[in-house]
């Protein structure tokens, strides 16, 4: 298997040779020891959200709806039709290990969701630094980001719309992070690991579905959504409700979310569930935020109320120190 040296200075270089086959970091741990360098590559997963050829929640309609001369194709509300060869066929994960992650300690995995009019390469990598800002954060954490609708206006779970089937994705994810780290050994490790859900604008349809009908229950300890509640406010409600005793809640929203986020709001309020608009010092079982912050809704995962505010998130998420 080829591998390339990586360092903090290639991150901007990352998407040009990121496959299956190129591993960044040459050196392989022994079981346990912290990596002394990242590690990221991309997978194919048999259990990524697409293809997907089931029905929709809502509605029980099909999901591929078009068929056009043997074509399968989708209608979104928002984008129209969009083929699956084109658009719900990339059955890519990224999956990452940044340098100092210490299996002899605690540690969680990262599970990011993201938006619309994305690619992993262009945008999760490239454009929003999300390997970047983990590195920089002090968080003992894996990170695993599925692709959902390629590049289209499209916030589509998937298959992680059918119960269980976010725990099946969990448990392959946990042998491809055995295999990135270098540790047959490793997987039973991450596969027991805490998650922590990040949600960005669209991504808020998978999360949504994930922490409520996919199967893992008690191991999300935690949920951090970007200017992302626009939509299944009641699946929030009900994951809130039943999760606080064990998990934290935040959310930062612009304009572009404030009318889901006060929803959700007032539906746990209604419940007799507290929560704060203050950020918060600590993101820790218990703790519900949410946080009307500032910024362009496009730029929102790297310039919100801070520079890089995954990294701040995950700076305070308690229990897990790198």
């Amino acid at each position: 298997m080829g591998e390339a040296r990586f360092t903090r200075r290639s991150f901007g270089r990352l998407a040009a040779n990121l496959s299956a086959l190129s591993l960044f970091g040459s050196a392989l741990p022994a079981f346990g020891a912290g990596l002394p360098a990242m590690k990221a590559a991309m997978f194919p997963f048999a259990t990524a959200p697409f293809p997907y050829h089931g029905t929709q929640p809502d509605d029980g309609s099909v999901f591929m709806d078009v068929d056009g001369g043997g074509r399968l194709g989708h209608t979104a509300p928002r984008g129209g039709v969009y083929y699956e060869d084109q658009t719900y066929s990339d059955n890519r994960v990224l999956v990452a290990i940044p340098a100092g992650f210490d299996l002899r300690k605690r540690a969680a995995i990262v599970v990011f969701f993201h938006g619309n009019n994305a690619v992993l390469q262009r945008d999760v990598i490239d454009r929003q630094h999300v390997l970047e800002q983990l590195q920089d954060s002090g968080l003992n954490a894996a990170l695993i980001a599925p692709q959902f609708a390629v590049n289209a206006l499209d916030s589509s779970a998937g298959r992680f719309w059918v119960p269980g089937a976010f725990a099946q994705f969990m448990a392959e994810a946990a042998g491809a992070l055995a295999k990135l780290y270098g540790s047959r050994g490793a997987r039973s490790a991450f596969a027991a690991m805490p998650i922590i859900l990040v949600g960005y604008s669209g991504g808020y349809n998978p999360a949504a579905y994930a922490s409520t009908v996919g199967g893992v229950a008690r191991r999300i300890r935690g949920m951090i959504l970007l200017d992302a509640i626009v939509g299944e406010d009641d699946r929030f409600v009900a994951w809130i409700a039943a999760s606080r005793r064990w998990a934290f809640f935040f959310s930062a929203y612009s304009d572009s979310a404030e009318a889901g986020n006060a929803d959700v709001m007032q539906k746990i309020a209604d419940k007799g569930i507290g929560y704060s608009t203050n950020l918060p010092r600590s993101l820790s079982a218990g703790g519900i935020n949410f946080v009307a912050a500032d910024g362009d809704h496009d730029d929102y995962v790297t310039t919100a109320w801070v520079n890089n505010p995954l990294t701040w998130c995950f700076n305070r998420v308690a229990g897990f120190p790198r």
